[in-house]
């Protein structure tokens, strides 16, 4: 949780939240991981699919919700069933790559935890059943390309009118309101 809210904050949440109705549309129903079905089906993933362990690293203990495809603007996963792993909070902070300044994709991060090459063949494999297992649904570049288009104008629109409101605010508090 945010202790410490700004446009940017508020830009991700909207992005977030397009893409959940994104997903919705996809999947014919919603999915709250933090109750109902949703919350059983997620304790299901992370304990029967992943035995309680991180997919990462293959570590017991404090387990988080990963966004194999980033649940963001740029590489716009969908919050899906197939689309979210256990992660501890040590791999669950996603590796920018040196040249394009992005973050990697789940694969890369993958690499860059595990080992060996058996262990990250071994991981790879169980992930991506659990993608094809729960039908995470296979978007065209335009499909993608038309989320992040969207998404991209949702955030720089969000942050705009957080700024814009906040200079609002400010100018009735100096001429009207007659700061204390």
């Amino acid at each position: 949780m945010t202790t410490y809210n700004t446009s940017t904050d508020s830009a991700n949440s909207n992005v977030r939240a397009f893409l959940t109705k994104v997903r919705e549309f996809y999947l014919g129903r919603s999915f709250n991981t933090s109750s109902g079905w949703g919350g059983k089906y997620w304790e299901k993933i992370k304990t029967e699919t992943f035995n309680s362990r991180c997919a990462y690293c293959h570590n017991k203990g404090k387990l988080h919700i990963e966004h194999l495809i980033m649940f963001n603007n740029e590489q716009c996963g969908l919050h899906n069933p197939g689309n979210i792993v256990p992660c501890c909070p040590k791999c669950n902070t996603r590796k920018k790559d040196e040249d394009t300044k992005k973050y990697v994709n789940w694969e890369d991060q993958l690499l860059n935890i595990c080992n060996s090459k058996e262990e990250f063949k071994s991981r790879k494999k169980i992930i991506q059943t659990h993608i094809n297992n729960e039908n995470y649904p296979n978007l065209t570049d335009d499909e993608i390309n038309a989320l992040r288009a969207v998404g991209k104008h949702l955030y720089s629109s969000t942050k705009s009118l957080f700024d814009s409101s906040f200079e609002l605010f400010k100018n009735v508090d100096s001429t009207l309101l007659k700061r204390r």
